[in-house]
């Protein structure tokens, strides 16, 4: 099996360009250690799609299957262009969430950067949970798949490895929960660190950070229709929340390296 290793500001994957087997949990589970296997944070399948340009299925490294990857999209974009798959710099990629346009920034010949049009976030009342025998006030976020918001203080001391796991699991979100930990900056910039859905502790989380840039307008703490610059563990993205919170994410895209795996 030939791979590509990628990665969006650290939040890295494994990229394989064909259709699904029926294995790939196990495989992701397998070759995400990052001990005994490649290392990822999961695994993305490219195929073509049947409707628009292409569509990808994402992995998380415990086997769980994503609705959408932020981070993860716009290094699809990156595959696709760089090897010679389209020659398109608009595409349409299907995702579980939906369908997703994605503008790629071309440098050189291949891509450097790319925009997402993420849809719509659906920004929820807040919601006070007990946790870890206290509680927490969290605001849900539906950007496509589903967020946990904490405003915090510090960024850096926030229980991310305690309460994290705690509300991924929490009973009042059923499916499982990407949990954010975001703290106020200043005027138009966040630090956002996170625990994501069947992967625990990323480097960053598109989706995550387009949550989070949501709810912090939602708030009043951010403006809408200017660029947010959410700082996470891997680097900064830039996020728009319009009016009507439909989001543009904007963030680098890297090919780390490639490789392949002659038994499986």
């Amino acid at each position: 099996m030939r791979f590509t290793k990628m990665q969006g500001l650290g939040n890295d994957y494994i990229y394989v360009y064909g259709e699904v087997p029926g294995s790939a949990a196990e495989l992701s589970v397998r070759l995400s250690d990052r001990h005994f296997g490649v290392g990822a944070d999961g695994m993305i399948y490219i195929s073509p799609s049947p409707v628009v340009d292409f569509r990808m299925r994402v992995f998380n490294a415990d086997g769980s299957e994503a609705l959408m990857c932020g981070n993860g999209i716009r290094c699809v974009g990156k595959f696709v262009y760089d090897k010679g798959y389209t020659d398109k710099t608009t595409l349409k990629i299907e995702t579980l969430s939906g369908v997703r346009t994605v503008n790629l920034h071309v440098t050189d010949g291949y891509v450097a950067s790319a925009s997402v049009d993420m849809g719509a976030a659906v920004v929820g009342e807040d919601m006070t949970l007990a946790v870890d025998e206290t509680t927490v006030t969290c605001t849900p976020v539906s950007v496509g798949n589903p967020h946990a918001v904490l405003f915090v203080d510090d960024a850096e001391q926030a229980p991310v490895n305690t309460v994290g796991p705690l509300l991924e699991h929490d009973a009042a979100f059923p499916g499982g929960v990407n949990v954010e930990f975001v703290q106020i900056l200043g005027d138009q910039a966040l630090r956002m660190r996170v625990w994501e859905r069947g992967s625990g502790v990323t480097m960053a989380c598109g989706t995550g950070a387009c949550a989070s840039a949501a709810a912090a307008v939602h708030k009043g703490y951010c403006r809408a229709d200017q660029p947010v610059t959410v700082i996470l563990d891997g680097g900064p993205l830039a996020v728009t929340v319009g009016a009507d919170f439909e989001i543009i994410m904007n963030g680098s895209a890297v090919t780390v390296y490639e490789g392949e795996i002659e038994r499986l």
